[in-house]
């Protein structure tokens, strides 16, 4: 997974009924865009993220 600053990064939900996770990634620590990311949330709370095979990178 690659990604670069301003990219979205989507959390799909993993429990019938929970909604899908969208968050702006505001750095990315890896090399060459590889996580890890820090994202910040709709919400405006940021996490440093490793995305699992549930996240995907949406381009900005």
């Amino acid at each position: 997974m690659q990604a670069n600053v301003g990219d979205h990064l989507i959390v799909h939900g993993h429990v019938v009924g929970q909604r899908d996770r969208k968050g702006e990634i505001v750095e990315v620590r890896g090399p060459e865009g590889a996580p890890p990311y820090l994202v910040r949330y709709e919400d405006g709370h940021e996490h440093l993220v490793y995305p699992g095979p549930d996240a995907v990178v949406e381009p900005a």
